[in-house]
This record gives structure tokens, C-alpha cells and sequence, in this order.
């Protein structure tokens, strides 16, 4: 026999669960039906390695939690054994949980809101093929030292040019 939350127990999750969301650009939301433990761990572990903040909730708690946020909308998908993923970045969420789920089956994105717009499994699928934020900001400072390369190396010619008529 299980025994439930008392009500101090459940306004403690919801505090908690809240002053997560109060800080997220992210939610996604994922079936976990036929886990199994082992593997659940390892979800989870991914998820702290990038920020990510996991739980298995009461989906009446997770309503409580969203109430009067921007990821309120979210409230009408939160039916069934769902697995809450919760990110200040704004792809860590939905990639941790989209990489999991290529690998094992059983986990079934349902659906995630970011920015104040609910998405659906393929809207999730979408945010988690973005690059890292690490990513994009090596890719605009090779953008950024392109021209400034470009510039050196074609002074260097011109030396070599100069040197090459000098002689």
C-alpha cells in the first residue's frame, strides 16, 4: 500500500516545481509508460548533466505549478504517466529528452511549450535540432573573424609581392 502526499507535502512540490518554471524558457513533456528503471536513471542523469531539471509529477500538481505562467496551455496535455523536463536554456529540455527518446522507444514526447507557445512532438523534435547556445556563439565568432582573416592574409601577399618586385 502507497501512501500519498499530505497536503503540506503537496504544496511543497508545487513551491518547488514553480520557482523552477518561474525561471524556464522551457517545458517538454514525455510518456515514460514502460520504462525501465535503469534507463529512467539514465535520463535522468543526461538531464542534470545539462540543466536539466526532471521530475515525475502529479499531473494536478503540474497544473497547479503552471497556473497563471506563460506555459499554462500546457495544462490540457498533462494526462497520463508523464515525465516533466524543465530548462532555463532553451533547447536543453527538448534535446535531452528528444536524444533519450531516439534511443529507447518507450519514451514518447508528447508534447512542450517554449517561450509562451505550446508545441507539439514534432514542434519539440524542431527546438532539440537547434545547436547549443556554445555552438551558435563559435559559429558567430568564426563569422565575425572571418573578414578580419581574410584581411591579414591578403597583406600578407601583398608583402610578398612587394619583396618578390623589390628583388
Amino acid at each position: 500500500m502507497t501512501v500519498g502526499l499530505n497536503l503540506n507535502d503537496k504544496k511543497a512540490v508545487v513551491a518547488e516545481v514553480s520557482a523552477q518554471i518561474a525561471e524556464a524558457q522551457t517545458i517538454v513533456l514525455a510518456e515514460y509508460r514502460g520504462i525501465q528503471v535503469g534507463d529512467m536513471t539514465q535520463l535522468r542523469a543526461a538531464a542534470r548533466e545539462n540543466g536539466v531539471y526532471m521530475r515525475v509529477l502529479k499531473n494536478t500538481l503540474a497544473r497547479r505549478a503552471v497556473e497563471g505562467t506563460a506555459f499554462a496551455d500546457l495544462a490540457s496535455e498533462m494526462t497520463g504517466p508523464l515525465v516533466y523536463s524543465i530548462s532555463k536554456d532553451a533547447v536543453a529540455a527538448a534535446k535531452v529528452v528528444q536524444d533519450f527518446a531516439k534511443r529507447n522507444d518507450a519514451l514518447v514526447i508528447r508534447g512542450g511549450s517554449y517561450a509562451g507557445k505550446t508545441l507539439d512532438k514534432a514542434g519539440v523534435v524542431a527546438l532539440a535540432s537547434i545547436p547549443s547556445r556554445e555552438v551558435l556563439l563559435s559559429q558567430l565568432m568564426g563569422v565575425m573573424l572571418a573578414p578580419v582573416s581574410g584581411f591579414a592574409r591578403g597583406l600578407a601577399a601583398l608583402a610578398t609581392k612587394k619583396e618578390a618586385e623589390a628583388a
